[in-house]
């Protein structure tokens, strides 16, 4: 098991996306969790991309549902006061420390391509390429 975090996931759900490497990820480990907020950045992805007009509202609503059959519904809480305490010693984002608190939680390894979350918590994400080559 592995946490993923949303630029993982929308590689892989979103058309025209460089999907083969989220593929390979997804191939080696397959399953994928995350904490609930990954659905509404999702969402947020889709909506811009819909603003731009890279997208229409059909194949957004096909990539949301991709990503729920990939993710398999599986959602896990983070506690607030670990996300908050995260954040402020790394100074990442309190989203992005949902996903850090929950691999931690989980003593999972976290696949991002952030850097800067990489660099805050080298012990526990790896870009999905270090992570494919595993």
């Amino acid at each position: 098991m592995i946490v993923v975090d949303t630029n993982v996931v929308a590689r892989l759900v979103l058309p025209g996306q460089d999907a083969a490497l989220a593929e390979e990820v997804h191939r080696r480990d397959p399953e994928w969790v995350a904490p609930p907020l990954l659905y509404s950045e999702i969402r947020n992805v889709l909506v811009m991309m819909i603003r731009r007009r890279d997208l229409r509202m059909e194949q957004a609503i096909r990539a949301a549902a991709r990503a729920v059959e990939i993710m398999k519904g599986d959602q896990v809480p983070v506690a607030t006061p670990d996300v908050l305490e995260l954040a402020e010693r790394s100074g990442c984002t309190a989203y992005d420390c949902e996903f850090v608190s929950l691999a931690k939680e989980l003593d999972a390894m976290l696949v991002t391509s952030d850097r800067q979350v990489l660099a805050a918590f080298p012990e526990t994400a790896v870009s999905p390429e270090a992570f494919v080559a595993h």
